[in-house]
């Protein structure tokens, strides 16, 4: 299989696409993957990135404090496992890196965590079983945005687009650093193939005949 494009951006949130590995009967592969080494430390970093993808996407099934207590208890349809306890204690974090990747019984892949991000959620999660101080509950109110919620893809392009910030656009974080709206985006941000741009300039413009019409009193 060819490799992706030089700076493309994944829309699997992994490095491969997902019909290229681990696509086979559940749950052989998520033992698989059960070997996984989690690359990413238990920072205070880690762990606020870790709990605001778990409140949004995990919480409503496992529970604010992973006990599978969620919302969705509710609807006496599903009953989700607890995070916290002996059973899911025991897994490895690969195991859980893998089931959000691939999902299991009612649980649906949460692929669109890109993987990096996962390991930030794996990392929580074994905050919230007691191996690290964490905090539970939402980072915000139902409706915030802003630093309540995760940032920028990770598995994006290196340098933010040249010709993205506009007259009244609202300035975001990018890969380059913090740009304030209505900044000027540096040159020196721009590769050469990028700045090589055509250029409008003033030329004489041939005008155009009107096309003509019929007219409005005779017969149609």
């Amino acid at each position: 299989m060819r490799g992706n494009p030089q700076n493309s951006v994944s829309v699997y949130g992994s490095a491969a696409p997902g019909y290229a590995v681990s696509r086979v009967a559940l749950p052989g592969v998520l033992d698989s993957m059960a070997g996984l080494v989690n690359p990413v430390p238990a920072d205070a970093r880690s762990l606020h990135n870790g709990r605001m993808y778990y409140q949004i996407n995990c919480a409503v099934c496992h529970g604010e404090a992973g006990k599978g207590d969620g919302p969705i208890m509710a609807t006496k349809v599903i009953y989700p496992p607890p995070l916290v306890g002996a059973s899911a204690e025991s897994r490895s974090d690969g195991y859980l890196w893998a089931i959000m990747r691939n999902g299991r019984g009612a649980m649906p892949a949460y692929n669109r965590i890109e993987e990096l991000d996962r390991w930030d959620v794996v990392n929580y999660v074994r905050g919230l079983q007691g191996r690290h101080q964490v905090v539970t509950g939402p980072v915000g109110l139902p409706g915030e945005t802003g630093d309540k919620v995760p940032g920028y893809s990770q598995m994006g392009p290196t340098r933010p687009s040249p010709y993205w910030l506009h007259a009244g656009a609202q300035a975001g974080p990018s890969r380059g650093g913090a740009v304030s709206a209505g900044a000027p985006v540096a040159p020196a941000a721009v590769a050469p193939s990028d700045s090589v741009r055509p250029t409008v300039t003033d030329t004489a413009v041939t005008p155009v005949p009107p096309i003509p019409t019929p007219n409005a009193g005779g017969a149609r």
